[in-house]
């Protein structure tokens, strides 16, 4: 659907995703201090037709959904094809006293960290239900596919753990980062982030991503160098051979989760280590971040 009424929908969507983070009170990490979750958005836009949700689906299982499926199964009514669609996805970069704060731990993750994987998710959700919300105002059909109840976990015979949409692989697609050794997505803002998106019939123009793998951030697999994230897992979950999602997923439950419970007081989990204290945790790392690294 065009968007009727609104001459730059981009920039449209742009504002209101950034005012939300940035000036609404619900940003916020529940803590004493009333200390924001989030900082400055990046945002980045992708067509329902382009033909890498299709890869998706045929790498990760028949199970994942296309733009236009979870779509359709939103709204059965409308039927509406591929190039109809439009995919708003977002970066929420962490705030500078939570990384800090990681950067020092070597096997749980900081009070603020955990607090920013469990209230910080909160905020996010409540993100993409204004993003909805404020679409649907404006006379566009939407969804935000994590909030769907229809989402699920899933295991990928290719790939493991799974499930029915990844808000990553829609910001890769959207132009907003590559993925890293750690699986981590590496941004313009780096990898110490959370990201989402909605899906939405409503024409907005898709820039060209500024890169053509999926790995062009990574400098381990671009040059060879760094790795920096191997050293900072606790229990061996990456290596130079990649992710090990079960050996990783072990350490958040029950480990993470017992330690979060018994030293901050709240239900919550987290870890995060691999996004902090390495070359890539606020920016497109170069060669000479890896060597300033090095040399601590």
């Amino acid at each position: 659907m065009a968007a009727k009424g609104i001459k730059e929908p981009a920039e449209w969507l742009e504002t209101t995703i950034k005012n939300f983070i940035n000036e609404s009170p619900e940003n916020t990490l529940q803590n004493e201090e009333n200390e924001r979750a989030w900082a400055d958005p990046l945002v980045g836009y992708s067509r329902g037709d382009d033909p890498l949700y299709q890869e998706y689906k045929e790498k990760i299982g028949a199970f994942y959904w296309t733009p236009t499926e979870i779509f359709n199964e939103t709204f059965p009514g409308l039927k509406v094809e591929p190039d109809q669609l439009t995919i708003i996805s977002w970066v929420l970069p962490h705030v500078q006293a939570t990384t800090s704060d990681n950067r020092m731990q070597s096997v749980y993750p900081s009070e603020r960290w955990a607090r920013a994987r469990i209230y910080g998710e909160e905020v996010n959700a409540k993100l993409r239900g204004h993003v909805v919300t404020t679409l649907q105002g404006s006379g566009f059909e939407a969804v935000a596919p994590m909030l769907s109840p229809q989402w699920a976990r899933k295991t990928s015979e290719r790939y493991g753990l799974a499930s029915t949409w990844s808000e990553r692989h829609a910001a890769y697609a959207s132009g907003l980062g590559t993925f890293g050794l750690c699986d981590g997505l590496i941004t313009a803002k780096g990898k110490a982030i959370r990201v989402g998106s909605v899906v939405a019939r409503i024409q907005i123009p898709s820039a060209p991503r500024p890169y053509n793998d999926h790995h062009a951030y990574c400098l381990f697999f671009t040059q060879g160098i760094c790795g920096k994230c191997i050293s900072r897992c606790p229990v061996g979950a990456i290596t130079k051979a990649g992710h090990e999602k079960v050996k990783c997923q072990k350490h958040i439950r029950p480990t993470t989760a017992d330690y979060v419970k018994s030293h901050y007081g709240f239900d919550g989990y987290g870890c995060g280590l691999c996004q902090t204290k390495v070359p890539c945790e606020s920016k497109i790392p170069s060669k000479q971040d890896v060597e300033m690294y090095e040399s601590l």
